[in-house]
């Protein structure tokens, strides 16, 4: 994938992922006008809102990061051994910052 198509890619990302932000934080204008009937069902889904919010704020990170990298030239260049960043793997994920080997000992870590 060339840089001009994943830096558009990481943008519509970025986007989205701003999007998805604003509406899990409340930020959208439906949000004030739910009846006090579904106030149960808010406080059951706040758990799983939490979760989605923190998933969303990551990729949002990693979204910026892999632009940071496009602007400094090491955008397609494995974060750990500087090894490219296999194409297949830019394409399914324009954000990745590792080759898989490195990306899975990362994992394995955890």
């Amino acid at each position: 994938m060339d840089v001009a198509t994943a830096r558009e890619r990481l943008k519509n990302m970025l986007a989205e992922l701003d999007r998805s932000i604003g509406v899990l934080r409340g930020d959208s204008p439906a949000a004030g006008d739910r009846s006090p009937a579904d106030a149960g069902s808010e406080l059951t889904d706040s758990d799983r809102n939490r979760a989605l919010l923190e998933g969303a704020t990551r990729h949002r990170g990693s979204v910026i990061e892999a632009l940071r990298r496009m602007e400094e030239g090491r955008y397609g260049l494995c974060a750990d051994c500087a090894a490219p960043v296999p194409e297949g793997r830019l394409e399914a994920r324009p954000e990745a910052a590792r080759c898989l080997q490195c990306q899975s000992k990362r994992e394995r870590r955890r």
